[in-house]
């Protein structure tokens, strides 16, 4: 070799040394800043997951409290469990910033009150602890301590984007360098190669290695871009899980949900919207509005195109609880619906679209609708019942007086038939009384356990001459012993009243069907029903083939004095006094129509215990005798007629116009065999409160009750007391001496 190559080839090995170990050191300085962009990925990646387990925690608790689902209260532990080793791994990430471990250090205390303050509200709607909820509520502490969470989780995270920014670029800045400097090598190593090629073979050694150097390096290259494409991979999955989690929590949404682009398209819909508004798939609100008929909340006013909720919200208008009536053209079931509306916004602030949310608020209004109906009907009851005492007082003394008056006048024809007319009408009037407190659940009831099938085949028979021979009826009783605990007499004229109303509404001849089942209402019945408590029922049902009921008529159908009949054809008492009989008997009843296709009322009565009662026998004709009856009645007419009629039967009697006569009189030492007192009197105590304190002067007293108005003094739960006589007014002269001779002998008590 000669001495000017011996001269290149050394300045050449001078400059590769110097190359190589520059080579060497920024090949040291790009892995240690490649391990801390991959640290940086990681502490991201953590921040993530933890960002992740906190809006899964607070989703499941949403999703636990708006539907009382099990499985989210599952998922709610489950991410629960992963949230502090999360926050722990998450800290021993950012140990070497100490700002950071300051700033997550001020957020794990925050996150994990967070999700405490979610799985008390979790408990606190398990248990239905409404004053607990309302009370958290109001805290509004949760959302406020997410949101901060947050707030600091997307600060950590912008911190280590701008790490990630600067460590990147100076990993790029030394690779350029190293690449850069690789190359400047294989250059001189190429230029000595040309050079000395045939020097040595040592120098193609060197040139080998030089070259296996650069491909190590190359590889090293490549195994970093591999790394780094392996963490965007996972980021990746990441998104897709995320999505995944807000595809299925809006799919399993109760509401309906449709997203709307400013010409009413719908861009995107839920299954909730395809049962809850028919939406079907390419549709738009034009097609969609087709189906129905939209109107306010008042059910009846029409709603316009410009009060719609899309042409609202794509006018810039936010709403909550916009409420809507939509009745389907194909017949569907109507639909009450509460609608929540908001606009969305392009770049420029523009109305590109809007987002509306439907709440099925049908069931619940059914719930309040019966229960107005249920507090309306127990109203017109309250005010029937207070007429009706005044009532019967009056007509006690009508009915008597003309009733003798029409005995009296057998040798005067034409005064006789006046007469008549006149206690006709009084007992018509009684018969509307009678039906008006049967409706306010106020008639003395005398249930016993009747055998429902034997009750309704008997009722059958009574009604084939009433009915008429074009109206066919038919029985279908369930087989085996069926008892109900009812007062047999009221059920019959139960079922009497709504035959009739079958018969009318089939002008033209049909079917009346009479059924009867054991059936139980649960609990989901009873939320739906006002007044309904869940368990076993005896259900009596009357089904006829006539002409049907619309829903306004079914929703008046129990009011006293409402009929569908020309004037004169019917007094309304009828369904009124079976609804009465059916509430005051612990029961329930519900009407099912159609216009056209007929009605089917069902009654469901209260079951029986143990094998049925024999019915009561006849009372022969009653008679008078020669007893002292003390009379207290402060209706000054009655209390004259009444004594009048009772010395008529020979017996003797003794009267007192309030409880407090009547007991200075006994504590005078009057003398007497049985107490007649009315319920209701003026005196400061009731005939109840009377005959009980005069049981205690003279043990063994014998009492007869009556009454135009049953109170709660001899009559609980609509049945009267054990051992308690009642005659209620009006009443006749046979039954006045019927009762009269039970009570003396033996049948009435003072209390029970």
């Amino acid at each position: 070799m000669i001495p000017t190559q011996r001269v290149i080839l050394g300045a050449g090995l001078a400059i590769l040394l110097i190359i190589t170990a520059a080579s060497i050191a920024l090949d040291v300085k790009s892995r240690s800043e490649a391990a801390w962009v991959n640290h940086t990925v990681q502490v991201q990646k953590k921040i993530s997951d933890l960002r992740v387990l906190l809006r899964r925690a607070e989703s499941a608790a949403r999703g636990y409290e708006l539907y009382r689902n099990p499985g989210f209260k599952d998922e709610f532990e489950a991410v629960h469990a992963q949230i502090a080793p999360a926050l722990a791994d998450l800290k021993r990430g950012v140990r070497d910033n100490p700002d950071q471990v300051a700033l997550l250090e001020g957020t794990e205390p925050l996150a994990l009150r967070r999700v405490e303050i979610a799985a008390e509200a979790m408990r606190l709607r398990a248990m239905n602890d409404q004053a607990g909820i309302s009370a958290l509520n109001s805290k509004a502490e949760g959302r406020g301590l997410m949101d901060t969470v947050m707030a600091n989780l997307d600060q950590l995270s912008a911190d280590e984007e701008r790490l990630l920014a600067a460590r990147s670029q100076d990993s790029r800045r030394t690779g350029i360098v190293l690449l850069g400097i690789d190359v400047a090598g294989a250059l001189v190593i190429l230029l000595l190669v040309v050079m000395v090629m045939r020097a040595s073979q040592r120098t193609q050694f060197a040139l080998k290695s030089t070259l296996l150097e650069t491909t190590a390096a190359k590889e090293q290259l490549e195994a970093a871009v591999a790394e780094r494409t392996e963490h965007l991979v996972v980021a990746h999955d990441e998104l897709r899980l995320s999505v995944n989690v807000l595809q299925s929590t809006f799919r399993s949404m109760a509401e309906a949900v449709l997203v709307i682009d400013a010409e009413g398209n719908v861009l995107l819909s839920n299954p909730a919207a395809e049962r809850m508004l028919l939406h079907r798939t390419g549709m738009n609100l034009g097609n969609l509005r087709a189906l129905s008929d939209v109107f306010h909340g008042d059910g009846v006013t029409p709603m316009k195109a410009k009060e719609l909720p899309s042409a609202r919200v794509l006018s810039g208008e936010e709403f909550e609880d916009l409420e809507m009536i939509v009745r389907p053209h194909s017949g569907n079931q109507i639909r009450h619906l509460m609608i929540s509306g908001r606009p969305m916004l392009d770049g420029q602030g523009d109305i590109s679209g809007a987002v509306l949310v439907y709440h099925d608020a049908t069931t619940s209004r059914e719930t309040e609708r019966q229960l107005h109906q249920s507090q309306k009907l127990d109203a017109i009851g309250k005010l029937t019942g207070g007429v009706a005492h005044d009532f019967n007082n009056m007509l006690t003394v009508i009915s008597g007086n003309t009733e003798t008056l029409v005995a009296s006048l057998k040798q005067q024809p034409e005064l006789q038939r006046v007469a008549r007319l006149i206690d006709d009408a009084a007992e018509r009037c009684a018969e509307l009384i009678q039906h008006l407190l049967a409706f306010a659940r106020r008639q003395p009831l005398q249930p016993r356990n009747v055998e429902i099938n034997a009750a309704i085949a008997d009722i059958a028979k009574l009604l084939r001459p009433t009915l008429g021979e074009q109206i066919q009826i038919e029985t279908v009783l369930e087989q085996g012993p069926m008892t109900a605990h009812i007062d047999p007499s009221r059920l019959t004229n139960a079922v009497l009243n709504m035959a009739i109303n079958a018969r009318d509404a089939m002008p033209n001849g049909g079917k009346l069907l009479l059924e009867t089942h054991r059936v139980v209402l649960d609990e989901a019945y009873a939320q739906a029903n006002a007044e309904v408590r869940p368990g076993p029922y005896v259900m009596l049902a009357v089904s006829d083939t006539g002409t049907g009921m619309s829903a306004d008529t079914q929703q008046m159908a129990f009011e006293p004095f409402f009929t569908t009949k020309e004037v004169g054809k019917g007094s309304g008492l009828g369904l009124s006094m079976v609804y009465g009989f059916v509430k005051q008997s612990g029961g329930h009843i519900k009407i099912y129509s159609e216009e056209g296709h007929g009605t089917t009322i069902k009654l469901y009565l209260p079951p029986g215990e143990g094998a049925p009662d024999a019915a009561a026998n006849v009372a022969p004709q009653a008679e008078g005798g020669a007893e002292t009856i003390f009379v207290v009645e402060d209706d000054a007419l009655v209390r004259n007629f009444v004594t009048a009629q009772l010395q008529s039967l020979g017996y003797k009697t003794v009267a007192a116009p309030d409880s407090r006569a009547a007991l200075e009189l006994i504590e005078g030492g009057q003398a007497f065999d049985l107490l007649f007192t009315d319920v209701v009197i003026p005196g400061g105590i009731s005939g109840r409160e009377l005959a009980e304190k005069v049981a205690k002067l003279r043990p063994g007293l014998k009492v007869l009750y009556t009454s135009g108005y049953t109170d709660n003094a001899i009559v609980h739960h609509g049945k009267l007391d054990d051992g308690v006589l009642l005659l209620t007014k009006p009443y006749r002269r046979n039954q006045l001496a019927e009762m009269i001779r039970k009570a003396l002998n033996g049948g009435g008590m003072a209390a029970s």
